[in-house]
């Protein structure tokens, strides 16, 4: 009985049935490959950290927090989540007297970072605004001249030289504060900390990105900054000997009730670098709610084709047991083989999953959504978890499919093996039943639902109807068998004979089913969810902007933009706008959460805005639109529940709570701004003051150059359509990687499935068929499993898209044929690729 012995029964199982177990280690594989890179990815967004540049001699940072926290009840009792801010939070300026009394301290700096334009060059000259006193920290130095005083500034080589100016002399320079003559009280050489903001993606790159600097007098520098009372921050220094942890302790002691953070080491990063908050989110974000559906999945894909190993040798499995083989031999040998495939499979797989991640985190660099001081964390952790839950799965998945093979009696054994169960497993079943009422339950939920309800539950949607197909797919497979069998009676006898294997083999076509549904569900779901709403967008921005020119400036338009332009010949209305965020509570599944809403400070009256834009308003009036007083769209409106008179919380973009009434709801929301608020009300709470784009109605285009780049309404829209289609590049990209790996698994479900019939292709042979005949029987089924996979996905897409559709947008989804039918072809394309192959390599075998 030694050779009946578990190891040895694995060892020969994979020795001399390798194409199996070949199926097996690519999809384990793939598993693995997922995992591992969206673990990466996950442990990236949490570890993330920036090293400090501007602060770096600064051990002691004060900063408010750059997060909106809500806390909320759940299970394990209160729960705290952090939203961040879509602007930099400040903190007043006194506390740096308070900071500098601390123990250990030997001055405390308020730090202000901010765009400044040389207003004497239209386009142009972008500066980036300091303080004179950070030069204690960023190691700045004058070259020549003095310090400035109230009315005066310094400036560097860089900005000397495009002002065209010397200690002395006099230039024009725009600030939050408007057009000022300054004095150039000296010249300064930017030190180390000022180059590193001036450079990068600090706060300085994120309201300047040149490298022109200039310094302003302390006292003045807030009010030019457009925060009077403010700073970005307080840098804390040392006294000589004094202990940083000692000197952190008692900065948060003096400071304590002002709700400033004390940050020091790589925290302080977090100070200078805003956008690592917007990384954290969104990393963590694709390695947690995209990593566990894209985890599910293979998991899901793998443990059917694990299965499917497993049954394709219960032939197998029945002589053991007529032989002599217990249950608890079968039992723990596909265990073995389990752990003889799982573990070098996972580890193979990690090498692509890393390489995944690397590629993945690159292009979000290069987007700008990770800043570029963050690295790549990769570590053991998801490595092992990968590897984790491949062995696990095979283990499970083998022992699920082995049970009945191995606890029939001997006597039954074979002839169990000669025939497929009809009746797939009772638990299985209800299961899957249940999965299918949950998903047309869910359904009805998110056609009645409307906002970000009815995007959830669509996702709950399209997780419980592809749980029933994994679970119902027997079932399903002989429905779609005799449905197409129908259709096939009039291909010939090949088509004939694929429809009545298709039907006594529906486990077997189950298993090729599945990844097709898989990989058209989500990718049509994440592909045409973007389509529907860019086209929509695109349609409201088209017929929203009125106005006949559009002027826009990468440096931000000059102060008092729209009264110059209104002052040109002919112009009817002008009217400039302040593009920013605001932070809305929304209803989401029955919690709060925070909604980012684009918004649109507007320079000009309510009144004055409809000239020159439509956002079709169907209650209220933009003539209200004023100081604590706003209009939104109608999708906000839905997801705030709010309407016409109501007061709806919000978040300035500096963090700052405000409760305006909502004076007007408009329909045109998602391809303009959400919400629309006076200019004034948005000014003091963004980082820049200057406005991004300003819309001119009547007039000539030539007067209004001098302004900035001008363009019509038609062009402006383009521009704004390219800039969007930029964004869908995150929906691409996870379609891909999720549609690619089911497509694969698919591909090798098929190869599998078409090998392990070498035995019936022979037996064809031999009573008289042609080998044209076989290849054309594999390629009616192939197009059976292509079609069926196609239709259910599609099925499934559709049932998930369209009520998310009308609750985020009003409308139906929008899918364009020749993408679709992409998606088509391939899937058809390579079945045929994956059948044919293997086929004609195992039928030149058999003629050999």
């Amino acid at each position: 009985m030694r050779s009946l012995a578990p190891n040895g029964l694995a060892r020969a199982a994979v020795r001399f049935k390798p194409a199996s177990f070949a199926g097996t280690f690519v999809a384990l594989m793939m598993s693995a490959l997922i995992v591992a890179a969206c673990g990466i990815l996950l442990e990236t967004g949490a570890r993330a950290s920036v090293p400090a540049e501007r602060y770096a001699k600064a051990p002691v940072v004060a900063a408010a927090d750059q997060s909106v926290r809500l806390v909320a009840e759940s299970i394990d009792g209160p729960e705290e989540t952090a939203y961040p801010l879509p602007d930099t939070a400040r903190v007043d300026v006194g506390l740096a007297a308070k900071a500098a009394r601390a123990p250990g301290a030997e001055a405390a700096v308020p730090d202000f970072t901010f765009r400044v334009r040389h207003g004497l060059r239209q386009g142009g000259a972008a500066l980036t605004g300091h303080g004179w006193g950070s030069h204690a920290f960023t190691g700045t130095a004058l070259s020549a001249g003095v310090a400035p005083r109230a009315g005066e500034v310094v400036l560097d080589a860089v900005a000397a030289r495009t002002a065209q100016a010397d200690v002395g002399d006099t230039v024009a320079l725009e600030t939050a504060a408007g057009r000022t003559d300054f004095r150039v009280s000296g010249l300064a050489k930017a030190g180390a900390g000022d180059i590193a903001a001036a450079g990068a993606g600090g706060a300085a790159g994120a309201v300047g990105g040149g490298k022109a600097t200039a310094w302003f007098a302390d006292a003045e520098a807030p009010a030019l900054a457009g925060h009077p009372g403010k700073a970005d921050a307080i840098a804390v220094l040392a006294a000589e000997g004094a202990d940083t942890d000692a000197l952190a302790a008692a900065v948060e002691k003096s400071l304590a009730g002002s709700g400033a953070q004390v940050l020091t080491g790589d925290s302080r990063g977090e100070a200078e670098e805003r956008g690592l908050a917007y990384a954290k989110e969104t990393l963590t974000g694709l390695g947690s709610q995209f990593g566990g559906i894209a985890t599910l999945v293979a998991v899901f894909t793998a443990a059917g084709t694990v299965a499917l190993s497993v049954g394709q040798r219960i032939r197998e499995f029945a002589l053991l047991r007529a032989v002599g083989a217990t249950p608890r031999q079968i039992r723990r040998a596909v265990a073995t083989e389990a752990l003889l495939v799982a573990p070098l499979a996972g580890l193979v797989g990690c090498l692509p999953g890393i390489a995944l991640a690397s590629w993945w985190f690159g292009q979000l660099k290069d987007r700008g959504a990770v800043p570029e001081a963050v690295d790549l964390h990769v570590s053991w952790i998801p490595l092992v978890a990968a590897v984790g839950a491949g062995l696990l799965t095979a283990l499970g998945s083998g022992w699920m499919a082995g049970r009945r093979p191995a606890k029939i009696k001997p006597g039954q054994a074979l002839t169990e093996a000669s025939v497929e169960r009809l009746r797939p497993g009772v638990i299985r079943t209800v299961l899957g039943l249940g999965a299918l009422v949950g998903g047309a339950v869910f359904a009805g939920v998110a056609a009645s639902a409307a906002g970000d309800n009815a995007a959830n539950a669509s996702l709950g949607v399209i997780m419980l109807f592809m749980l029933a197909v994994a679970l119902l797919g027997p079932l399903v497979a002989r429905l779609c068998a005799a449905l197409f069998g129908l259709l096939l009676r009039g291909g010939g006898a090949a088509a004939a004979l694929a429809a009545a294997n298709s039907r006594t083999n529906a486990r077997r076509l189950a298993s090729a089913i599945t990844p097709i549904v898989l990989a058209m569900a989500f990718a049509s779901t994440l592909v045409f969810m973007h389509t529907s709403e860019s086209r929509i967008a695109s349609e409201q921005l088209r017929d929203g902007i009125t106005a006949d020119h559009v002027v826009t400036d990468p440096a931000g338009l000059p102060a008092g933009a729209a009264d110059r332009a209104a002052r040109a010949p002919g112009v009817d209305a002008a009217v400039s706008l302040l593009d920013t965020q605001v932070l809305v509570p929304v209803d989401s599944g029955g919690e709060t959460s925070l909604q980012g809403a684009p918004t649109q400070g507007i320079s000009g009256s309510g009144a004055q805005l409809a000239e020159v834009q439509d956002l079709d308003v169907r209650t209220g009036s933009l003539d209200r639109v004023g100081t604590g007083r706003i209009a939104i769209g109608t999708t906000l409106a839905t997801s705030a529940k709010v309407e016409v008179g109501d007061k709806l919380p919000l978040y300035l973009p500096d963090g700052t709570e405000a409760r305006p009434e909502v004076v007007a709801v408009y329909g045109r929301g998602l391809g303009l701004a959400a919400v629309t608020m006076d200019r004034a009300s948005l000014a003091g709470h963004v980082t820049s003051g200057f406005d991004s784009t300003l819309l001119v109605s009547g007039g000539d285009a030539k007067p209004l150059g001098a302004l900035g780049e001008v363009t019509d309404a038609s062009g402006y829209v383009v521009e704004q359509n390219v800039d969007r289609e930029l964004g869908a590049w995150a929906n691409y990209t996870m379609a891909g990687v999720l549609g690619g790996f089911a497509v694969i698994a698919a591909v090798n479900t098929l190869v599998m499935t078409v090998l392990d019939r070498r035995r019936e292709l022979a037996t064809l042979r031999l009573v008289g068929s042609t080998r044209r005949q076989v290849l054309h029987m594999l390629h009616w089924e192939s197009l059976l499993v292509s079609v069926a996979g196609v239709a259910l996905g599609t099925t499934i897409a559709m049932i998930t898209l369209t009520p998310m559709m009308r609750g985020l947008t009003g409308e139906s989804p929008h899918i364009p044929p020749l993408l679709y039918a992409t998606f088509a072809a391939t899937a058809v394309f390579l079945g045929l690729l994956a059948v044919t192959l293997p086929a004609r390599a195992a039928l030149r075998d058999r003629e050999t």
